[in-house]
C-alpha cells in the first residue's frame, strides 16, 4: 500500500472517531514537546502504515490505524506534577484502553495495540503483528518528537542517508 492509498483511510479513521467520542480532546494535551497527543497520534498511526506498506506485511489497515490513534487515548496532561502521573510511562496503556472502550467498540487486535503499546517497559509483549507495527512506530515518532529532529536528521543519524527508502 502506498502513502496515496493509506492517507484516505487514515483521513476517514480520524472522522469517525472525532464524531460522538472525547478523542477531539486529544488536541489539547502536550505528548512530547509541542506535539499534541492528537498529532503524536496521527503521526504513530502513518508511520505504522508505511512500516506495514515498505514491509509487505499483510495487515488489516484499518485496525492498525484505529489502535495506532487510541493507542495514547489517556486524556490528561501527564507532565503535570501529580501523583498519579507519577508512573504514566507505566500506566497509561490502561487508561487509554479504559477511554477506548468507553467511547469505542474495539476488536481484539485494537485492544492488545493499545496495552502492548509501551514494551518493553510493560512486561507483556504485543501478540499481533498490528500491535508490534505500532509498537515500534510510537518509539520512533516519540524519539523524533524528543529530541525535535525531522526524518532527514534521523536518516543522517542512523545512517540510513546512504539509503534510498522511496
Amino acid at each position: 500500500m502506498v502513502l496515496k492509498e493509506y492517507e484516505p483511510l487514515i483521513v476517514n479513521v480520524i472522522k469517525q472517531l472525532c464524531e460522538d467520542s472525547h478523542f477531539s480532546q486529544t488536541t489539547k494535551y502536550k505528548q512530547h514537546g509541542n506535539i499534541s497527543i492528537y498529532e503524536h497520534s496521527i503521526a504513530v498511526a502513518y508511520t505504522s502504515c508505511w512500516i506495514a506498506s515498505k514491509l509487505y506485511f499483510n495487515v488489516d489497515y484499518t485496525t492498525l490505524i484505529r489502535g495506532a490513534l487510541l493507542h495514547d487515548y489517556f486524556l490528561y496532561d501527564w507532565h503535570e506534577r501529580n501523583n498519579e502521573h507519577r508512573l504514566h510511562a507505566f500506566s497509561h496503556p490502561r487508561k487509554a484502553m479504559q477511554n477506548a472502550c468507553e467511547d469505542f467498540e474495539l476488536t481484539s487486535k485494537e485492544e492488545n495495540i493499545i496495552l502492548r503499546h509501551m514494551f518493553p517497559l510493560t512486561p507483556i509483549p504485543p501478540y499481533y503483528l498490528e500491535s508490534w507495527i505500532v509498537c515500534v512506530a510510537d518509539k520512533y515518532c516519540a524519539l523524533k518528537e524528543t529530541l525535535r529532529i525531522d526524518d532527514i536528521q534521523v536518516k543522517k543519524c542512523i545512517g540510513a542517508y546512504q539509503y534510498d527508502f522511496k
